[in-house]
């Protein structure tokens, strides 16, 4: 059977309103710098294009410190131009192709809002998960204009110049110094994002773990701020997304976006490939990807009754029409059907290609004989052209949001077939969930800290973001066996062995009352 023929603006996937990125293999420090583009342009994506038609690269940058020089904005670069380009491209910018004789700058890296401004647009792709972000984001807008007004400090863009350089690192005032050369012509801008997240308990979450990161603002050196906003975007990000593949068939199925978020997922922190816990891990993981057929299903027939109206219906509205067809919408659905037959046949000159879109047409209403409703066959044919690409794109996002194997990961696997993907706290995300569960809000409204035991950890991580450490008091694990039971003590003890490695755990005493986590830095208001 030839493949069925639909139309680009039918067949395309990508729904902002159900999930804005583009699902690919993304780099969380260009998602982080489109980010900042959206922060610094409300939402609109400038398309920035350097009035000399050239790219950047070392050489550009090089030369633009030799300018800062003459204008003695700086000094010393002619005496030491091999020590500003090993500057450059170890903390200044983040490369494509490193070492390489392809190797290009792709962005000055995410250390400020005006990052984006020194950027070479096709090596700095994000496939619209900067997009997603925003929308979340957009929630709170308070939230968004703390971390706007932080990530802004020492740039004035009325005078473009730096101003309390005394409090900005070196690197930082390094991009700024560099921003402040380049002149751009905006030559186009997309429209501002005005959409609401599908998943609003979800955004909101996002929003308060912003709001607990911005509380360190004044403690911790602002390179690690950034890294921990990259690692809490991959994290949020792979969250949604995985809540997403359990909730829209739900959503489906129910008619309703109201459905109940009982989501959750056992973690391995014992970084070994055959821990006792493995197995369970392994099976959450799997109920996850295994699920991406039944999403890419539910998100096709809730775009195909979006795009039945005009303006396009909302997802709730839509939802309700797939519970609730009507005649009109079912002869429109079938219409659509009709269109897909008839194109077999609208290249068919000769009596054998006449004869041959005829089979065609008998082979495709073969293959949705079995599709109950209009809906559902036509679906089935947007699944049968596009499914297969959004599958594998799909895994190779969440590998890419959830960091994988890497030391921030939420998810791990082996370079085996036997070792499959699971899910997982790396040490460096671990230490970012800490440093904002030991932050409370206090009565008065402030954040304050507050120390946390070990089993206290484990079941905030678990109540806030559906993650498993220890599940011998979930209900789904309360007939299991003794071998479970010990995977679990094992899971526990590896998580305490995390904690000391990264420093928030010391053994004081036996008594667990003493056994507490404390946080890293000294706190201010």
């Amino acid at each position: 059977m030839q493949m069925p023929i639909i139309d680009k603006e039918e067949k395309a996937f990508r729904d902002p309103y159900i999930f804005a990125s583009d699902v690919k293999a993304i780099t969380l420090d260009n998602v982080l710098v489109n980010l900042f583009m959206l922060m610094r342009n409300n939402g609109a994506r400038i398309k920035l294009m350097l009035k000399s038609g050239i790219f950047h690269d070392i050489k550009s940058l090089k030369k633009y410190f030799q300018i800062l020089e003459e204008n003695h904005d700086v000094i010393g670069y002619s005496d030491n131009p091999e020590a500003i380009e090993s500057w450059l491209r170890s903390s200044l910018v983040n490369m494509v192709f490193r070492g390489k004789a392809k190797e290009n700058v792709a962005s000055m890296r995410p250390l400020h809002l005006e990052s984006y401004r020194i950027r070479n647009q096709r090596h700095t792709r994000d496939y619209n998960s900067a997009d997603q972000l925003f929308i979340m984001l957009s929630q709170r807008p308070e939230v968004m204009k703390a971390l706007k007004n932080y990530l802004s400090i020492g740039w004035d863009n009325a005078s473009r110049r730096l101003v309390d350089s005394s409090t900005l690192d070196v690197d930082t005032a390094g991009i700024l110094h560099l921003i402040k050369l380049v002149d751009i012509d905006t030559k186009a801008s997309s429209s501002q994002i005005v959409i609401k997240p599908l998943l609003e308990k979800q955004a909101n979450l996002f929003c308060d773990d912003i709001m607990r990161l911005l509380a360190y603002q004044h403690s911790i050196p602002r390179s690690v701020f950034i890294d921990y906003l990259r690692i809490l975007v991959g994290f949020h990000l792979s969250l949604y997304f995985q809540k997403l593949i359990y909730l829209l068939p739900k959503m489906v199925k129910e008619g309703t976006v109201e459905v109940v978020d009982d989501w959750n997922q056992v973690v391995d922190l014992t970084d070994k490939l055959e821990s006792n816990i493995a197995p369970i891990a392994c099976s959450d993981m799997d109920k996850t990807l295994n699920g991406l057929i039944d999403y890419i299903r539910a998100s096709y027939s809730i775009r195909v009754m979006r795009r039945l109206e005009t303006p396009n219906a909302s997802v709730a509205k839509a939802l309700s029409m797939i519970k609730n067809p009507t005649v009109e919408i079912n002869a429109d659905i079938n219409a659509n059907l009709r269109a897909i037959y008839n194109k077999y046949y609208a290249n068919a000159k000769t009596a054998e290609e006449q004869q041959e879109a005829e089979q065609n047409v008998k082979d495709l209403q073969d293959y949705l004989q079995f599709e109950e409703t209009p809906l559902d066959k036509y679906v089935q044919c947007l699944m049968k052209v596009g499914a297969a690409y959004q599958l594998k794109f799909s895994r190779d996002f969440i590998d890419k949001a959830s960091m994988k194997n890497e030391a921030s990961a939420l998810i791990i696997d082996g370079r085996s077939r036997k070792h499959t993907r699971r899910g997982a706290i790396g040490s460096k995300l671990l230490e970012v969930l800490v440093q904002l569960l030991v932050l409370e809000q206090t009565p008065s409204g402030e954040i304050g800290s507050r120390p946390l035991s070990i089993r206290q950890l484990a079941k905030e991580i678990r109540d806030r973001y559906g993650l498993i450490i220890d599940g011998t008091d979930e209900p789904r694990f309360k007939d299991a066996d003794i071998k479970t039971h010990l995977a679990f003590k094992e899971n526990m003890n590896a998580l305490k062995n995390k904690l000391r490695q990264i420093g928030f755990y010391t053994d004081l005493s036996d008594a667990s009352s003493l056994q507490k986590i404390r946080p890293r830095y000294k706190f201010n208001h």
